[in-house]
């Protein structure tokens, strides 16, 4: 095993893409050395991200937000900017492990482990984040939900990595919000999740949605229906009835031994009833 900590995105590319064998990136280390230790994998060459520049920073630029791949969860929560233009992305992002694996683990690296469950990604789907990926062709930006394609599966080619998550500036009068259900308190996996991220026009009506359901795929679901039949209300009940409907429709959940597919359906529709009113009062609404 080859382990590397280049200092330039373009050093860890060219390394990524030359492996001959399994190769890893290294972030916190919170999926990959568990996984390790597991024998689940056992790659020859990991890559080392934490000493490349502007990784491990979180930026404000007049588009918004950048955070690097190496940023650990609990930096986003002590970061106050960040937290008050995005509270629901980063209450996401410290959902996800203890105390421990907060100070290591990375938004990016959740997004990249696939997992149908990933706390932050449902709450970074809803928010029509961005994730800027390096490659041997170059760099190229991709909408967040297009990186999971199945379970442990991603969509980036050999020798690609993502570098950063981009997220807009907050516009005036809106919010978003993300809960999950779980059997404990805390340090749990999501059984059915879910993210809302709104904003309101003058009259305080909503006037763009967008909806996210984890652990009720096998990928995050965006679910632009239930975007659409927010926009133009109040929240009125008729409303969140139909948003409820329509997201336990969405599911494709499976039976397991934390939930069957009948109540994954109805904690979705639940969910995304009390996550679209916590970010419709975020967002100034009455």
């Amino acid at each position: 095993m080859r382990y590397i900590r280049p200092l330039s995105i373009e050093d860890a590319v060219g390394e990524l893409a030359k492996a001959v064998g399994p190769a890893a990136i290294l972030a916190g280390g919170s999926d990959l050395l568990v996984r390790m230790k597991g024998g689940f994998i056992e790659p020859e060459l990991i890559v080392d991200i934490k000493r490349i520049g502007g990784l491990s920073d979180v930026t404000e630029t007049a588009d918004g937000f950048r955070i690097g791949a190496a940023v650990p969860c609990a930096v986003l929560g002590e970061n106050k900017a960040l937290r008050k233009a995005w509270p629901g992305v980063v209450e996401a992002a410290n959902l996800i492990g203890s105390k421990q694996v907060q100070g290591r683990c990375t938004i990016t690296g959740n997004l990249c482990n696939a997992s149908p469950a990933a706390d932050s990604v449902p709450a970074l789907v809803a928010a029509g984040a961005k994730a800027v990926v390096a490659g041997p062709s170059g760099k190229r930006t991709i909408a967040v939900e297009s990186v999971p394609t199945g379970p442990g599966r991603t969509s980036l080619a050999k020798g690609e990595i993502i570098e950063a998550i981009l997220l807009d500036k907050r516009p005036e009068h809106a919010g978003d919000a993300y809960l999950r259900f779980i059997p404990r308190t805390e340090m749990d996996i999501a059984v059915v999740s879910a993210g809302v991220n709104l904003t309101l026009d003058e009259h305080g009506a909503i006037k763009t949605a967008r909806v996210a359901l984890g652990a009720a795929a096998p990928t995050v679901l965006l679910v632009e229906e239930a975007g659409q039949v927010l926009v133009g209300s109040k929240l009125d009940e008729a409303t969140l009835e139909r948003l409820a409907k329509i997201c336990a429709g969405a599911c494709r959940p499976i039976d397991d031994k934390r939930g069957t597919i009948e109540f994954r359906r109805k904690v979705a529709g639940v969910l995304a009833r009390r996550v679209a009113a916590i970010a419709y009062k975020r967002a100034g609404g009455k």
